[in-house]
């Protein structure tokens, strides 16, 4: 019976193209340190939201729109140029239509769900995507998780679990709050899912720029049909959120997609409700108890196991007669 042999040593082994973005030993600091940069400048995201004097969906629709020229510009005047849908195309170009529009959705329930729940939880259940996409990327690698990083899922579930149920016992009222956040969070993973297929053949200013673009009549129709106040007085707020936020915060994140596995990507989300938690004490009195502290811990020594390196998850046996070894 004859046997595929194993892939030369100067040849790079076949990937997927998303779960074994890291290179075959360890996560490239330079993405790891972005996208925890990345999650810390969106944590700011809510206190801002609170505080523009806008509705709330109009507040992400002000975040788009201010972002978009700055983004727009800075891909235009870097080497690689945005460029106009052509022939071959049209998969591309349906795939950052869709990722404007789920991230239009996340924004829009999202900034509904931050002012009826705290800071902590608002940034912890938007980003609910911190167990759905690297569950994507283990489906698309068709591989198992590890035991550390098995150990480090359990652990952000754990915590995540302590901070939503403090939510709970504080105020039953956060709950509806809690559940509008988990809504944006499963649609945040769908817009990470179409963009880290995006990535694939488009750098990262570009798509983020076209992506943003796509995310602007959706929530203008959306805070229009919820009679919103669009037009604000003061506009400190607003500017902050599009700096911090999309330019920079979303910056990183879609750099960072191209480089990272979906696992990493996911736990480094836990970033944000950790910052965010330290913001709602600081700001708005929001009393930190012992499962809070539990639950930040927890998350600290997931993101501490995952960024140890990626271990190789032990193929099928189709993989294993293509000679191939695949890695999250």
């Amino acid at each position: 019976m004859p046997v595929s042999a194993p892939p030369r040593k100067s040849e790079r082994p076949e990937s997927d193209g998303l779960s074994d973005r890291s290179g075959t030993n360890a996560t490239p600091p330079l993405a790891f340190a972005a996208v925890i940069l990345a999650n810390v400048a969106l944590a700011f995201g809510p206190l801002l939201v609170r505080m523009a004097d806008t509705g709330p969906v109009a507040s992400a629709f002000w975040r788009i729109t201010l972002a978009a020229p700055v983004l727009a510009l800075v891909a235009l005047i870097s080497p690689a140029r945005p460029r106009m849908p052509g022939k071959g195309q049209t998969g591309l170009w349906a795939l950052l239509l869709i990722g404007g529009i789920a991230f239009a959705g996340d924004l829009g329930t999202w900034h509904i769900g931050i002012r009826q729940t705290t800071m902590a939880n608002a940034t912890l259940f938007g980003n609910s995507a911190t167990f759905i996409f690297p569950l994507y990327g283990f489906l698309v690698a068709r591989a198992w998780p590890s035991r550390s990083q098995g150990i480090a899922l359990i652990l952000a579930a754990v915590g995540a679990g302590l901070l939503m149920g403090r939510s709970y016992q504080v105020d039953p009222r956060h709950l509806v709050g809690d559940l509008l956040c988990v809504l944006a969070g499963i649609l945040y993973a769908l817009y990470f899912i179409l963009m880290s297929r995006v990535r694939t053949s488009m750098p990262p200013v570009p798509a983020l720029a076209w992506s943003t673009m796509a995310s602007i009549v959706p929530l203008f129709v959306f805070a229009t049909l919820l009679g919103e106040r669009v037009w604000p007085d003061h506009w400190s707020a607003l500017i902050l959120l599009a700096l911090g936020s999309q330019i920079i915060g979303q910056g990183l994140m879609i750099y960072a997609l191209g480089l990272l596995s979906p696992l990493v990507v996911g736990l480094a989300l836990l970033v944000q409700p950790m910052v965010a938690t330290a913001i709602g004490w600081v700001v708005y009195g929001e009393t930190l108890a012992l499962p809070d502290l539990a639950g930040v811990a927890m998350v600290a020594v997931a993101l501490v196991l995952v960024r140890r390196g990626s271990a190789v998850a032990k193929p099928n046996d189709t993989d294993e007669r293509q000679g191939r070894r695949i890695r999250i």
